[in-house]
């Protein structure tokens, strides 16, 4: 097997660049091209980025890309991603994986036909905050965890992005557009859901762009955008989600978890870094933060600095590939997300309690040494 996995990119809008100006920092993998409908804006990115651009078809075709890279609208990520499986690729698509649970048993079975991983973001669990979260559970600090919290919630995107219809159209909406990150960070703090059970509306059926350049236009709203769910853990613990963009402003925490010894606070996990408070005997614990590789700013969000480490999955997938073993963003944790988040939806429709059928083991934890042996230092 080649030591260097070359990676073909489809979809090269905003995420794009993500992906693009961060794969340089690790290694196993180099990006060789990329691909969109849009052919003017991919030779724009491979111009930028110093890569080749090539059509859809021809990506797919191509005999020396080995990992096929799914950056398209949520949408199109199933399609997508299957045509690079019947072409004999491996596959990391951004999140949700695909939008029902019916796509992805299709996909796992096609996957495991073809002997190919598929992978799948998000990857900000894999971030220092959120591993010495872990590495604090792990260890019973605030013991038997019995409850917990997890907000995120907003105005909404019209007011910012370029083109944010997407955002409100079935496959949209802040469930599964940011839920992952909440739920990909309770699966590998908690382990798997047993039961999902939530409350959904639409409050608004129009939202005005006051993004440029398309300030004015009205949107019409197809899913709901305030959603709040209730997840029971298969380990017991019983977790509130509250999502919504319909809020103007709040005080709640992003992530809070209570245990039978303690409490714990945790950072936004849209995010790799941030604090982690610890509360024992009702005052605060101080803990010495890990000195973790994915935890270190790399970047100024607003007048924020922030650690930015996506591609950080694909990475630890192709060292999964070399060492024939499961990867931490798998196929199975990304359907068992999908899962949670479309019964999440569905029992808002039904007002019923929905179960999980599939199932997924916790990912492996990701410690210091193991996250340095990711980079592109490591040579």
């Amino acid at each position: 097997m080649k030591t260097i996995l070359n990676v073909g990119l489809i979809g090269c809008g905003n995420i794009s660049d993500s992906y693009l100006s961060l794969a340089p920092q690790f290694c196993g993998f180099k990006i060789v091209a990329c691909a969109d409908l849009n052919a003017e804006l991919a030779a724009a990115k491979a111009q930028k980025y110093g890569i080749e651009s090539r059509s859809v078809d021809a990506l797919l075709a191509s005999e020396d890309i080995d990992i096929v890279v799914n950056l398209t609208i949520p949408a199109a990520h199933c399609a997508v991603s299957m045509q690079a499986l019947e072409a004999g690729k491996h596959v990391y698509s951004e999140k949700p994986l695909v939008l029902s649970l019916e796509e992805g048993q299709k996909m796992k079975a096609l996957s495991l036909k073809k002997g190919l991983k598929v992978g799948s973001a998000p990857d900000t669990f894999m971030g220092g905050s959120h591993q010495f979260a872990r590495h604090l559970l792990d260890r019973g600090e605030i013991g038997e965890v019995y409850s917990g919290t997890c907000y995120v919630m907003s105005a909404g995107m019209e007011s910012w992005h370029p083109n944010p219809d997407f955002f409100f159209k079935a496959g949209g909406g802040p469930i599964l557009d940011l839920g992952p990150y909440y739920i990909a960070n309770l699966i590998q703090l908690l382990g798997p859901v047993e039961s999902v059970m939530a409350k959904t509306s639409i409050p608004r059926k129009q939202r005005k762009i006051t993004s440029q350049p398309r300030s004015g236009e009205m949107i019409e709203v197809e899913t709901p955008t305030t959603i709040h769910a209730i997840l029971t853990f298969q380990n017991g613990a019983v977790i509130t989600l509250g999502a919504s963009w319909d809020v103007q402003a709040h005080q709640h925490s992003h992530m809070e978890l209570y245990g039978s010894k303690g409490s714990m606070y945790l950072p936004d996990p849209n995010f790799f870094g941030g604090k982690v408070s610890l509360i024992q005997e009702g005052r605060e614990t101080p803990v010495t933060m890990w000195n973790h590789p994915f935890g270190t700013p790399n970047q100024i969000h607003g007048e924020l600095a922030k650690a930015n480490y996506r591609t950080a999955g694909l990475a630890e997938m192709v060292m999964a590939i070399h060492m024939g073993r499961d990867h931490m963003c798998s196929l199975d944790r990304a359907l068992h997300g999908v899962e949670v988040m479309t019964a999440i939806l569905a029992s808002g429709e039904s007002g019923q309690t929905i179960n999980m059928t599939t199932h997924c083991d916790r990912p492996r934890a990701l410690d210091p040494e193991a996250a340095k042996a990711l980079l592109a230092a490591c040579f």
